[in-house]
């Protein structure tokens, strides 16, 4: 039953009335593909490409049929031409890893989106990321992969690891990054984004949050805020998010869907807040591109 889950498009994960069927069912491939269709925003300079103000607003589509709407804007060829930088969809984490779990769903191959911590962005510190994960039956694993790492980013960083085999303790979950805090192997001021200097044991409680999400395929953007998300310097709920790192970390599917559909504080509204655009967004509405006056990062 979880592999099968996994293994249809969800809400966010829908092409729409694009197909999907000449995409690699290779995950090396589709990795591959990925980084001739996205580019990362922070990481646009190392392309030789200015995003514009008017295309910075990419960065915050959340569903997989309008992020492909906006790669055929852009350049009408096929998929599995790769564009040149200038033309590639403005994105994050989010879209890589949402566009590689549409991908391997549309072919019937179980994927998930996870939420957590990547530690060779900017060592000693673990940056929120997201990542793509899904089920190899011949080794019988989920397989952890980072489809955004490109030879660009090979360049720019220290790795020792294959992007297409993520070890769990170069990207860390967000519930067992909160195990390792709560514990004391871990510091969590370690924990969180470059972004503001946001962290600590409350990001990382917002995080499992989203990973909670994600395991019921709502797969949102990382900056998306709700439900039982605590601000900074709240007091924390240790036993709630003590239980959630379990069940995000080794619950059955039954037990991660009934607690999201029982728990108001982890099910996902029809508006979330978008904390980088300081704003309440609906998660139905259509993207649409952006004036500059508009307020989108």
């Amino acid at each position: 039953m979880t592999r099968a889950f996994y293994a249809q498009p969800g809400p966010m994960t829908s092409a729409g009335a694009h197909d999907l069927s000449r995409a690699p069912k290779n995950p090396a491939d589709l990795a591959r593909m990925l980084h001739g269709l996205v580019i990362h925003e922070f990481m646009a300079p190392a392309y030789g490409v200015t995003v514009p103000p008017e295309r910075a607003s990419e960065s915050h589509i959340r569903h997989v049929d309008e992020m492909l709407d906006r790669i055929f804007e852009l350049d009408p060829s096929p998929l599995t031409v790769a564009r040149p930088p200038e033309k590639r969809l403005v994105g994050v984490c989010h879209h890589f890893a949402l566009l590689f779990v549409a991908m391997m769903r549309a072919h019937g191959m179980p994927a998930r989106y996870r939420q957590g911590f990547g530690t060779y962005f900017n060592p000693p510190y673990a940056e929120e990321h997201v990542v793509a994960e899904y089920w190899n039956a011949d080794e019988s694993r989920w397989i952890l992969v980072d489809p955004q790492l490109d030879a660009i980013w090979r360049q720019r960083l220290t790795f020792d690891f294959d992007p297409l085999d993520v070890p769990r303790d170069r990207f860390i979950v967000a519930g067992d990054a909160w195990q390792q805090c709560r514990a004391g192997r871990a510091d969590p001021a370690h924990f969180g984004i470059f972004r503001g200097n946001l962290r600590g044991l409350w990001f990382i409680a917002g995080e499992m949050v989203r990973d909670m999400s994600a395991l019921n395929a709502i797969e949102l953007l990382p900056w998306d805020v709700w439900g039982a998300m605590p601000p900074p310097g709240e007091p924390l709920r240790l036993s709630y998010f003590d239980a959630l790192a379990v069940l995000t970390q080794s619950g059955s599917l039954d037990d991660i869907r009934s607690r999201y559909e029982g728990d108001a504080g982890l099910r996902v509204p029809p508006t979330v807040f978008n904390a980088v655009r300081n704003r309440p967004e609906t998660i139905t509405g259509s993207w649409r591109p952006q004036s500059p006056e508009s307020g989108s990062a």
